[in-house]
């Protein structure tokens, strides 16, 4: 497997470079988000009580779960070459079609959920089948998309409805039972956690067990170095492509029915803007802009760095406008770390 990406990629792979456990450690794509979390962790942590404490966690820790399923989705796509700027604008059709089916079509939740799956992963398919065979930039593809279901989805709603949300998921057949297995909680140690995380942490194992020991993850990492060379040595590039976006698709579909379960309404323009916030928490996690290198775990940290942030400035009392001073402050120093490690990494393999 490892010989695929040896010989697609003229960047090097730093899941097979040698040397001792340090110099391992030191490049992988990762080390700077755990460094980061590490500070910001600290510093919140030293100047709130709240932050710390059992429940504090548990609040940061519900948006970087959700934010956590689609960041890892973002990274495996973006280490495979590729943007979805469609991403977070399809979580709010998915959680659209779940809440209209339900209420307005008379469907049980589970159905709903079912045609709501069916059609992101048409959409991730549709990204895929005209970036690979267009060869437009992706960039180009899922902002056309982007446009598309955004307008569909606040078409379509006020259509129904008469305004711009969706409402009354309580009442629909089979709410409790979908509820419980995906926008529920659960008790440890007297404190009430959101079952998404354990969504995210089954979404974050899956994906690393893929890049780290399959030959689905050795294609990613040859798609996303060097595209031309990976198909000279047998690599479907075309085929790993689609099935990228159709994970994206995939993680909005779970994203956006968690929560539409939670929320039991759905505005039109739910989503609409978190694309790039998704993509940022993929950077921050160590995945290069250009594509072929990053990882799954680090988009997770990454987006732990943002529930961290995002809760511990209200713990604090901040005015919550600073939120995206902090975020772009993290996201250049996230890059210059990653641009650092990237070519310690090449020198290694020299």
């Amino acid at each position: 497997m490892t010989s695929v990406a040896g010989r697609a990629g003229e960047r090097a792979d730093e899941r097979v470079a040698g040397g001792g456990l340090l110099r391992r450690l030191l490049i992988r794509p990762e080390l700077g988000a755990v460094v980061g979390m590490i500070v910001v962790f600290a510093f919140f942590a030293s100047q709130s009580a709240v932050f710390r404490s059992p429940a504090g966690i548990a609040n940061w820790l519900d948006p970087a779960a959700t934010l956590g399923i689609m960041a890892v989705a973002i990274a495996l796509l973006m280490i495979g070459g590729e943007f979805d700027l469609s991403a977070g604008v399809l979580t709010g059709t998915t959680g659209l079609i779940v809440v209209t089916l339900a209420t307005r079509y008379g469907l049980d939740v589970w159905s709903a959920m079912l045609v709501a799956l069916v059609v992101a992963l048409a959409v991730g398919f549709f990204n895929g089948m005209v970036v690979t065979r267009t060869r437009l930039p992706s960039f180009i593809v899922t902002l056309g998309t982007f446009l598309m279901l955004q307008g569909v989805n606040l078409g379509v709603t006020k259509a129904l409805t008469g305004t711009v949300q969706v409402s009354g998921l309580r009442r629909a057949a089979g709410f409790e039972e979908a509820r419980t297995v995906f926008a529920g909680t659960i008790q440890i140690g007297g404190t009430s956690f959101r079952v998404a995380i354990l969504w995210w942490l089954l979404v974050t194992a899956v994906a690393t067990w893929v890049l780290m020991r399959t030959r689905a993850g050795n294609w990613i990492f040859a798609v996303g170095g060097n595209e031309q060379a990976a198909r000279a040595v047998g690599v479907p590039a075309a085929r790993m492509k689609i099935a990228l976006f159709m994970t994206t698709a995939f993680a909005a579909w779970l994203v956006g029915s968690i929560l539409a379960l939670r929320y039991t309404s759905v505005q039109a323009n739910i989503g609409i803007g978190q694309e790039f916030i998704y993509i940022i928490a993929a950077v921050i996690g160590g995945c290069l802009l250009t594509g072929g290198y990053g990882s799954a775990i680090g988009a997770s940290i990454g987006a732990v760095i943002f529930g961290m942030a995002d809760k511990g400035i209200v713990f604090l009392g901040w005015d919550a406008d600073w939120f995206t001073f902090f975020l772009g402050g993290m996201l250049l120093l996230a890059t210059l770390a990653n641009r650092l490690v990237r070519r310690y990494a090449e020198e290694v393999r020299r």
